[in-house]
């Protein structure tokens, strides 16, 4: 089994590299060679089925040289982020929507059917979005970023369609707890929020604590990666493109399992200062219905405190913290 990972060295890359070199098998057999692609590929471990492919994913000599020996799934990660894709159009054109293409069109020429799992967002939908969601919601993407995400998940219907690609694409929401690095994510406050708290250090807030966005840990992301990878081609519709079921929380919530589990005294290091249009970005997510992909074996974290642990690596809530509070988050799990 040969795998590559575009987009490795990214933060939800190395956490797949990472658990793809610890349980050796996919889809029923174990892999010969992980082939990575990234501008850089460092802090990896010394491993013989490691094959490190360091460039531009935009740069097509490179993507046939990686693919050269073969491949039999492909994880397409690598993106320009949101607000990085609307500053700079003509890099998120080239990354997030050319390269993506000519990734397809070159494994179009693969021997067999190669599996593609493709790291599409919730981006799609744009914004001022209904009281309650499904999957079935039409996308109606408002920003560049999720144009070119639905551009590609068309894209891979079609070739799944053609029986070319065995395409799989999964609508991811924001993913925690990302490093606390400049990443160009409009999100990035989700995360920088769980760094702060666990650290114990002081931290503004700019959406208020009503604000409700869609979560899921790094770990549930991979679990779902690994899963459509996993899924049976006979088992799938016509559409190869399916929202993953996700938590729906508002800060206050997981202000509240935070404290659960690192102490109540911290919940005075949070203030508040919301800024207009991140509030308007993610202050007003809806609920999510996901009945057909939480079918096929996709899942979110199951609660607030669960996202905190399987976000951060946290070991059960300190004696203090269970003292102190329930742990009985009351959550709004979308399902």
């Amino acid at each position: 089994m040969r795998v590559m990972i575009t987009g490795a060295n990214g933060f939800v890359g190395r956490a797949l590299v990472k658990r793809l070199l610890q349980t050796n098998e996919l889809r029923g057999r174990s892999i010969s060679a992980l082939i990575l692609l990234d501008k850089e590929l460092v802090g990896f471990a010394e491993d013989k089925r490691l094959r490190r492919h360091c460039g531009s994913v935009t740069d097509a000599a490179l993507l046939r040289r990686a693919l050269a020996d073969g491949i039999d799934v492909v994880f397409h990660l690598v993106s320009i982020p949101g607000g990085a894709a609307e500053q700079h159009y003509s890099l998120g054109y080239q990354v997030n929507l050319q390269a993506s293409l000519e990734l397809l069109d070159q494994l179009r020429g693969q021997p067999g059917v190669p599996v593609l799992v493709y790291a599409s967002s919730v981006a799609v939908y744009g914004g001022d979005l209904p009281a309650r969601m499904d999957e079935r919601a039409v996308p109606h993407p408002q920003l560049s970023y999720g144009a070119h995400k639905a551009m590609v998940e068309m894209a891979i219907n079609d070739l799944a369609r053609r029986g070319e690609v065995d395409g799989r694409a999964v609508r991811l929401p924001g993913i925690v707890a990302r490093p606390r690095e400049p990443n160009g994510l409009r999100s990035a406050f989700m995360s920088d929020l769980l760094h702060a708290f666990a650290q114990g250090e002081p931290y503004c807030c700019p959406v208020s604590p009503q604000a409700r966005a869609w979560w899921m840990s790094v770990r549930c992301c991979v679990d779902n990666l690994l899963r459509a990878a996993e899924l049976p081609a006979a088992e799938l519709g016509a559409s190869r493109v399916w929202q993953l079921p996700l938590l729906h929380l508002s800060i206050a919530q997981v202000i509240d399992a935070l404290a659960a589990a690192y102490g109540q005294e911290r919940r005075a290091l949070v203030n508040f200062a919301p800024d207009a249009s991140l509030q308007a970005l993610f202050g007003s997510f809806p609920a999510m219905k996901t009945p057909q992909s939480r079918a096929l074996g996709f899942r979110h974290d199951g609660s607030a405190g669960a996202l905190i642990r399987n976000s951060l690596n946290t070991a059960s809530p300190t004696r203090r913290a269970r003292g102190r509070v329930a742990l009985g988050v009351s959550e709004n799990a979308i399902n």
